[in-house]
């Protein structure tokens, strides 16, 4: 398995295609419309193919829990609204966050595009994938693109601040994207705890550990043991007081600022439109100036080069798309076995 878990069990590799399709099948017999399941088993397969495995795959499992626990609507639609102050925002009526996401992030670039900048809110839906997913599509369309997530610390106490020993916090999320060089956007995605909370179900899900300083257990003792999440351990904040303070802030504005949140949190979206400032050419000369020299940096004992934020997932997209996705064995039989259990038939 790439990525972050210490796992070395028997894998299984599957094609894009047979993956999204199954996993829309898997949406649609859970009640969600046709184009809402094309969508999010997209989105989940992209992020498989991109190597974010934490947000791949076996979200599927997490989605149809929820949606049978009531948590989250299958059929319920995105809403796009102005409100009486004059700001938009996206209502998900308690559904998915995929297309909800999606809608926000496109309505912003509109605006963008017609005045410089613009901001979003998308409020009330559930999970809502791969983060830098929506900073890519933005950075893609020429829009210095930020996403933040947070305010739902009644429902996710997750991650421990700085100096506690009890989860308290989200894992708040951040998502830069920019037009880049020559291999596209620099783009930037992570957790403000010091691991996802999807890489926690994916090790539980394939049986394998946790990296070392990521999670405590119930009684604040440093584990590896993905269980010990869900018995009441925390998750820590990635970089002590800087993780701390970032996820600190991600809450202010999705509670604070943006009002109560429920189900998941808030999101708020920022696109600005870079060719006010400079024409897409100038830029990507100048981005491809300074990402060379990046490159060329020495790499220090036990990397094999310096990378780029963003290229290794567009690499690996490129890579798995030809060959596959590569997942465990047991992660993919789960999902047949859900499949199975929803009457949809598995080739």
């Amino acid at each position: 398995m790439a990525g972050k878990l210490d796992y070395s069990g028997e894998d299984i590799t599957v094609s894009p295609q047979q993956a999204t399709d199954l996993l829309a099948a898997i949406m649609a017999a859970a009640g969600c419309s046709h184009a809402t399941a094309r969508t999010v088993a997209e989105h989940l397969t992209d992020a498989s193919l991109c190597g974010v495995a934490s947000h791949g795959l076996v979200r599927a499992m997490q989605y149809v829990q929820q949606f049978e626990a009531g948590y989250m609507s299958p059929s319920s639609q995105p809403e796009l609204r102005q409100t009486t102050r004059g700001a938009w925002e996206v209502d998900g009526h308690g559904g998915i966050g995929i297309p909800a996401m999606h809608m926000g992030l496109d309505h912003c670039m509109t605006e963008a595009r017609e005045r410089g900048i613009a901001a979003i809110a998308v409020k009330h839906c559930g999970h809502t994938g791969r983060l830098g997913a929506y900073a890519e599509k933005g950075a893609d369309n020429g829009f210095l693109t930020i996403c933040v997530g947070g305010g739902g610390r009644h429902n996710w106490c997750q991650v421990a601040p700085y100096g506690g020993a009890k989860g308290l916090l989200p894992t708040n999320p951040y998502a830069f994207g920019i037009p880049g060089g020559n291999d596209g956007p620099v783009m930037i995605d992570f957790a403000t705890g010091s691991i996802a909370a999807g890489w926690i179900y994916a090790a539980k899900s394939a049986n394998a550990l946790l990296p070392e300083g990521t999670m405590v257990d119930a009684q604040g003792r440093p584990t590896r043991d993905p269980q010990d999440y869900f018995d009441g351990g925390a998750i820590l904040p990635f970089g002590g007081p800087k993780g701390y303070g970032l996820g600190l802030m991600a809450e202010m504005i999705g509670e604070a600022m943006l009002g109560p949140s429920t189900t998941e949190c808030n999101w708020f979206i920022i696109c600005v439109d870079t060719r006010r400032w400079r024409e897409p050419s100038s830029l990507q000369t100048a981005a491809e100036e300074i990402l060379a020299e990046v490159r060329a940096c020495p790499p220090a004992q036990g990397f094999e080069r310096v990378e780029v934020p963003g290229e290794r997932e567009r690499r690996q997209r490129a890579e798995n798309t030809i060959r596959g996705i590569t997942l465990p064995l047991a992660t993919w039989q789960q999902i047949e076995a859900l499949a199975n259990r929803l009457g949809v038939e598995v080739s």
